[in-house]
Formats: structure tokens, sequence, C-alpha cells
């Protein structure tokens, strides 16, 4: 009962989001307190999600502070270098921008941390994509997905928490799998250059100097294209096919990123602001302190040296406050529907529900099998759930068979692509609260491609006789 409840809850969850029928904060509150209470656990309603707050409180915290912090790195220009030298690098064409945008995204990755990520990652490349009236959701589901295949680093989570379920050497589970990992990189690039060419074909293909014009009402002419390249474009929508604002509008958060004139520069304050940066990520990669401390500190730092006036810094928390408000919110409501999950035990009555369905002849190729699972199981549940929980009932099934624990942790990590556009992990909140995508539409248009990068990366695996 639990089992078909538990899956009726994820799908409800997900209709409602992707048809925009309710908005995700809504439907991960209202969801799992209904379905608390229809397993006869909604007494207990208050107890689960007390320990999903708590569980999930210094993440929401950090990222408060961290969007506070980019913010501020933002507003005084410390990223329109970078803006401008990819836009030159991209000479104004949305397939290098897209393949830049995977690029960018996988090597800020090897930090380890996703949110981190997507900040940087946003910040730098949302004001090309309004600048050229591209497609949000391309850039938050090709940024998701090279995080994704990034993850799997040993300091990423994922291959640590494998090591440690199955008690092994994180290196020698890591290791083996990079080239599986390579081909899925690759293929992330590949699909970056077809997304590209479709935006190319979409808008068409601007010049330089019409990329880089100052905002006005005027309406920038695609050159060249066979996509739509003149009129102005909505601002509100984020689907696949129009999302972002046109070129020629200014809309409030306009084209900061571009516009060398905005009153919160400070490029005196330039090389502090990018030491201070380069500090709090190294602190960060180092674990000097917990990350929620650094970025509280970091911002409340640049806060103080860049605006030292107190009507500034709260003018510069207020323009902020939106994103702060949106991704807190989100992750505070997700700790309702994880709350509900584990504390009435559909998580586990989903995974042995799962585990119990393998047929018996498949016992040899339980490597594959946990490669396959790790897909719908990594994107339904937390990784402390799947790799804490699940793991070891799959590498105990593939003993009985012969499958070592190394080949079961291998193919544990391959479904981290679809992982992290999951509902449950916070970091996702960060990437569509800053590039004003809505959640569902990032999940329709991400999810298809992420899991099959994710089926890449085993296929690769399951070839060079990884798995």
């Amino acid at each position: 009962m639990l089992t078909v409840l538990g899956f009726a809850m994820i799908a409800t969850f997900l209709v409602l989001i992707m048809t925009k029928k309710m908005s995700p904060i809504a439907a991960l509150v209202l969801i799992p307190a209904l379905f608390c209470v229809a397993v006869g656990e909604g007494a207990r309603l208050g107890d689960y999600v007390i320990d999903g707050v708590g569980n999930l409180a210094p993440t929401a915290a950090m990222l408060m502070f961290a969007i506070v912090y980019f913010g501020v790195m933002i507003d005084v220009g410390l990223f329109d270098p970078i803006v401008r030298g990819i836009l030159r690098f991209c000479k104004a064409d949305p397939v290098r921008i897209v393949v830049g945008t995977a690029l960018l995204a996988a090597i800020v990755s090897l930090d380890g941390d996703g949110s981190t990520t997507f900040m940087i990652t946003v910040s730098a490349m949302y004001p090309l994509y309004k600048r050229l009236g591209m497609s949000l959701v391309v850039m938050t589901g090709v940024a998701a997905t090279a995080n994704g295949v990034m993850n799997t680093l040993p300091w990423g989570g994922p291959t640590a928490r494998a090591a440690t379920a199955l008690k092994l050497d994180a290196a020698d589970i890591f290791v083996p799998m990079i080239p599986a990992l390579g081909v899925g990189l690759l293929f992330v690039f590949a699909l970056a250059y077809v997304l590209g060419r479709r935006e190319r074909k979409r808008i068409g293909y601007l010049t330089l100097d019409e990329a880089l014009v100052p905002e006005t009402d005027t309406v920038l002419v695609a050159a060249g294209g066979s996509g739509g390249g003149s009129g102005s474009r909505s601002a509100g929508g984020h689907a696949e096919a129009g999302a972002g604002a046109g070129a020629g509008e200014t809309d409030g958060d306009g084209f900061q990123g571009l516009d060398p004139n905005r009153a919160t520069l400070r490029p005196r304050l330039y090389w502090f602001n990018a030491g201070l940066t380069v500090a709090l990520l190294t602190a960060m990669i180092l674990e000097l302190l917990p990350i929620p401390v650094l970025f509280l500190l970091g911002a409340a730092l640049a806060l103080t040296v860049n605006y030292p006036d107190m009507a500034e810094q709260e003018a510069r928390i207020a323009a902020h406050a939106d994103n702060v408000l949106n991704v807190s919110g989100m992750v505070f409501a997700a700790a309702v529907f994880t709350g509900v999950l584990t504390g009435t035990g559909m998580v586990e009555h989903m995974a042995d529900w799962l585990v119990g369905a393998i047929p018996e002849g498949m016992g040899p190729h339980m490597g594959l099998v946990t490669g396959v699972l790790s897909l719908p199981l990594t994107y339904f549940m937390s990784n402390d759930g799947f790799y804490f929980g699940v793991l070891p009932v799959l590498a105990e099934a593939g003993a009985a068979h012969g499958v070592s624990s190394l080949e079961i942790a291998r193919a544990s990590i391959v479904g981290q692509a679809l992982h992290m556009s999951s509902p449950l992990v916070p970091a996702v909140y960060v990437l569509v609260g800053m590039a004003k995508v809505e959640f569902g539409d990032h999940t329709r248009f991400t999810v298809k491609w992420a899991a099959l990068t994710s089926l890449v990366v085993l296929a690769a695996a399951v070839l060079f006789g990884i798995v």
C-alpha cells in the first residue's frame, strides 16, 4: 500500500507542476500533506515536517547568503569581463553560447558544489541569453546536465556516499569510471551543439555590434537568420522555444551584466572582489568552515566594503530578496515532501519493491540493473536515501551472483546527470530561480536529455567493461 501511495504521490506532484496546475511550492507542501493523511499518519505530519526542515535548514541558510553574495558580485561588475569575453569569443552565435554554457558549468563543477556552479554559470551566461532572446531552459538544462556528470567527482558527494555505504575506496570507484564519464561529458557538449543550432535557426545570427548595443526600446534584428530574428519577444515565457526577454526590451532586471554604466558598479574594488571570491571558493573546497558560515561571512564583508552606506546595503539586499525568498521557500517546501516520503516509510517500501521486482535471471547482470535503477531512484530519492538505503541491498543481491561490490558502486553513479534536476535537489531551485525559469518548464525540457546522458554513460561503462 505504501509503495503504491509513494509512487502516486510523486506522480501527482510531477503532473501538477509540469502542467502548471499548481506552483512548485504549493505542490511540495500540499500533496505530501494530503498523502500523509491518506496513509493514516496525519497526526505525525508535524514531526515529519520538522525533521525534514531540520535536515535542510543548513542548505537553505547557505543558499540564502550565497545568493546575496553572488548577487552583489554581479552588481559590482565582477562577472562583466567574463560575460564580455565569452560574448566576443562566441561572436553572438547561439551555438557557441550554448556550448560555452556546458563548458563553463563543467569547469566550475570542479569545486564539487552544485549551488555554486549554478550561481556562477547563470551569473555569467544569463545576460547573453537575455540579450539574444535565447531560450533560458536551454541554459538551465545544459548547465544541470553538465553539472550532473561532474557531480560524480569523489568530493562531489555520490561517489563518497557509495564508497562509505559499501566500505570501498572512492578512488577505486571513480578512476575506472573516468572513460565512461568522459563519454558522457562529450555527449553533453554534442547535445549543447545540437540545441545551439536549434536556437540559431529560431532566432537567427546576431552580429557582435548588435548584441553589444546599449539597451533602448529599439529592436535588434537578427542578421542572416531564418528563425524569427526580428520583432520583440515576450519576457514572460520560459517555454523551450521562446523563453526569456527579447533583445530590445528593458525589463527591470535588464541586461545589467552588459550595462557599463549602472550605478552599482565598483570598478576600483574589482580585484578585492575577485580575491574575496577566490578565497571564499578555496575555503569552501578546503572545508575550512561550514559552507553556510563562509557565505554568511562573505556576504556581510562584500556588502560592507562595496556599499559602506547603510541605505545602499539595504537596497542591494532588497534587490535580491525575490531570489532569496523563492529559493529558500522552495527548499523548506521540499523539506515537507522529503519529510513525509521518508517518515511514512514510502521511500523504503518503494525501494524494496523495485529491488524485489528484479527477475532472478538478471542476477549475473546486477551491475547493469543497478545502473538502470540509479536513474529513477536517484531522481525520486535523495542521494543519502539511495546510497545508504538501497545500494547495500543491490550489492548483496549482486554478491549472491558473483558481481563485485565495486562494479555495483560504479554503476550506481551513472544516474547523477538526471539526479541534478530532481525536485529533491535544493541546488536546482537556485538554477531555475536565478534564471527566472519555471520549474515545470525546466523539468519538462531537461529530464529527457539528462536521462539520455545517464544512459550514454551506462552504455559506455558496459562497452568498456567497467560495469
